[in-house]
């Protein structure tokens, strides 16, 4: 459990390819739904949370989201990490550590809306890490889960444990949503990969954990999952 305020860290570098033709002309997260960007949303969801600093990494029409934030956001204790060459997640994460006061961050996508329901079970999510977890994700089950149209899941759980999704197992999709322990980033050379290369490891050696929403969950990874959120939120 934490005992202190905690270090946030937004991804926000990504293409949005999926989401062309809109972010041909602004980067994912300044996408709107319900006259909110989804870079504002997780901000203002975040800020409800007992953080330290906020960092968000950028690239991809960078200087946008860095106005955006400034003029919007200039009280707060947020940091832009800006990737000249486009490190993927797990890469992003490891160049910003110099920026974070703690070692335990919490990681958030940039292309989720979440809503007020959500914040009990980020909230419980926090409270119950313990540092010896090194990472744990937070899973969302299929039945709450829109912007997600695959019936093929990302995880599942087991003894509070985490796998790899087998066919014969609950449907369950990555929330978004981490907490991982800095120290592990050692063991990577590499300045970019992804958070794959990372839970790949963990899960062989049984050291990823995780816990399951209860709230419905709106994931915004393109058009159609764009269209829903707007249809159900607004």
């Amino acid at each position: 459990m934490f005992d202190k305020k905690i270090s946030v860290m937004i991804l926000a570098a990504g293409y949005g390819n999926r989401l062309q033709p809109l972010t041909k002309k602004i980067p994912k997260p300044l996408i709107t739904i319900s006259g909110k960007t989804l870079l504002q949303n997780t901000l203002n969801f975040v800020l409800k949370l007992n953080c330290r600093e906020i960092i968000i990494n950028t690239h991809y029409k960078h200087e946008k989201i860095n106005d955006f934030v400034k003029k919007n956001y200039s009280k707060e204790n947020i940091i832009i990490s800006y990737e000249k060459e486009l490190l993927d997640t797990g890469g992003g994460v490891k160049n910003a550590i110099p920026l974070f006061t703690n070692n335990e961050v919490l990681i958030m996508n940039s292309d989720i809306f979440w809503i007020s329901e959500n914040l009990k079970d980020i909230k419980n999510f926090i409270n119950n890490y313990k540092y010896e977890q090194i990472c744990k994700l937070l899973l969302v089950p299929k039945k709450l889960a829109h912007g997600i149209y695959n019936n093929r899941g990302d995880f599942f759980i087991k003894n509070n444990l985490i796998y790899r999704f087998k066919k014969s197992q609950k449907i369950y999709y990555y929330s978004g949503v981490q907490i991982i322990s800095l120290n592990i980033f050692k063991q990577f050379k590499q300045k970019n990969f992804s958070f794959n290369k990372i839970w790949n490891e963990l899960i062989d050696k049984k050291l990823i954990y995780g816990d399951i929403m209860e709230s419905k969950w709106f994931h915004v990874g393109d058009i159609k999952g764009l269209k829903e959120a707007e249809n159900i939120i607004t």
